[in-house]
């Protein structure tokens, strides 16, 4: 008998065909070409085509930005393809250091006395984070937690072993009342700055007065708002002018900035704490020192004249959209949901619908691809157009008239 039609294997093959019935099954598509707004991909039958890609994270365009190639290659020349180690052994290098110091100095206006810790990932950075700061002290510790909150805070809450308390989306008052009747020792709200499959800004200004009124920590993990938000790209906290020792930011390194890795920026022992208390920081290889040096040249692009012209250019393909994409699906029950940032969430309805849409879109040359539970709420499917500075006028325009025509040909459903 078949090794399949039995034990795990059997059980795997069930579940996996399950989710197809559901339209929940995922896979991969292989890029051929350098992350941009146009993209070669290989289909199932093993042809690569091009497609108009409205997708990727890169929201300023820097990923194959020739500066940042050339800061690479230079990377690998000076420190070699790999660190070797784990940071605490002999991986950590000068062009960790440095881009740590750029890190910090840039973080600084917000964070007072910042010092920051680089990471291979957010995800990685997340985990550390949330299970280091759990650990400290034999105090207990509760977080209290977004609901909509990314999956790497998720895991990292669950992997902490605290009390985890969520709270409704934005619903600061109800975080206030669980905060006023919690007895726990160490107290720390954990959120996303941009929520990630919505678009839409955490109340962060409220979030920091509920941390100084009920003496507990804020967690911002701003995925998508460092590069973008704020002046000069520094993210969510400059750009509502937030600053306090209370705060704990993570922000990436592999979105906005072009490359790869994320960091945490808090006061100094905080830092030193979880270099010696967070696991996925101590025991994990470094990231390749050439990334962490090509990561010192992308910040100054984000940070100089470049970076803002291409901030101006992202926020007038999202005004572009914005202004457009509803009237051009309005009717049939598609929403587009209010969202400030490069992440323009459409949503459509059932994991069939969405699946359809992207195959239809496919069709005329456009790669968007569906957003299905869990990832959002059953019934919330959706296409999560992310807008990038790399994208033209053009563009922008082409999406638009291939939705408004597939709308009005499907009635709103492909």
């Amino acid at each position: 008998m078949s090794v399949l039609r039995g034990g795990l294997l059997g059980t795997l093959a069930e579940q996996l065909q399950a989710r197809r019935d559901q339209h929940a099954y995922r896979s991969l598509r292989v890029a051929e070409s350098p992350c941009g707004p146009h993209q070669r991909l290989r289909a199932e039958n093993g042809v690569v085509v091009e497609r108009l890609a409205f997708c990727s994270n890169d929201y300023l365009g820097l990923a194959h930005h020739p500066a940042l190639i050339d800061a690479l290659a230079e990377g690998a020349r000076r420190f070699g393809a790999g660190s070797g180690a784990s940071h605490l052994i002999n991986g950590h290098s000068r062009a960790h250091a440095d881009l740590e110091d750029q890190l910090a100095q840039l973080m600084s206006p917000w964070v007072p006395e910042a010092r920051a810790l680089f990471f291979c990932t957010g995800y990685m950075a997340n985990l550390a984070l949330l299970t280091g700061l759990a650990s400290a002290g034999d105090r207990s510790t509760t977080l209290f937690c977004e609901k909509l909150n990314h999956a790497s805070l998720i895991d990292g809450a669950k992997l902490s072993g605290a009390q985890v308390q969520r709270y409704p989306h934005a619903d600061t008052a109800r975080l206030g009342a669980l905060l006023a009747q919690s007895t726990a020792g160490l107290k720390i709200i954990v959120t996303d700055a941009v929520f990630s499959m919505d678009g839409c800004l955490a109340p962060l200004a409220e979030l920091l007065a509920l941390a100084e009124t009920h003496d507990a920590w804020l967690v911002v993990d701003d995925a998508h708002g460092f590069g973008v938000l704020g002046p000069q790209g520094q993210g969510s906290l400059a750009e509502l002018g937030l600053r306090s020792e209370r705060l704990i930011y993570m922000g990436t390194l592999g979105k906005a900035a072009g490359v790869g890795g994320a960091f945490v920026a808090a006061h100094p022992l905080l830092i030193e704490w979880l270099i010696n208390s967070a696991r996925p920081y101590i025991y994990t290889t470094a990231a390749p020192p050439a990334v962490a040096f090509a990561l010192q040249t992308s910040l100054d692009l984000i940070t100089g004249p470049e970076g803002d012209a291409r901030r101006t250019a992202l926020r007038a393909r999202i005004t572009q959209l914005r202004s457009h994409l509803p009237a051009a699906v309005a009717g049939r029950g598609w929403r587009l949901l209010d969202s400030p940032t490069a992440i323009q969430p459409l949503v459509v309805g059932d994991n069939a619908t969405a699946l359809a849409l992207t195959a239809a879109l496919e069709a005329h040359g456009l790669w968007v691809p569906a957003i299905r539970p869990p990832t959002v709420p059953v019934g919330a499917a959706r296409l999560r157009i992310a807008l990038s500075a790399a994208h033209t006028e053009a563009d922008v325009a082409h999406l638009v008239q291939v939705l408004h025509a597939l709308h009005v040909l499907t009635g709103g459903a492909p």
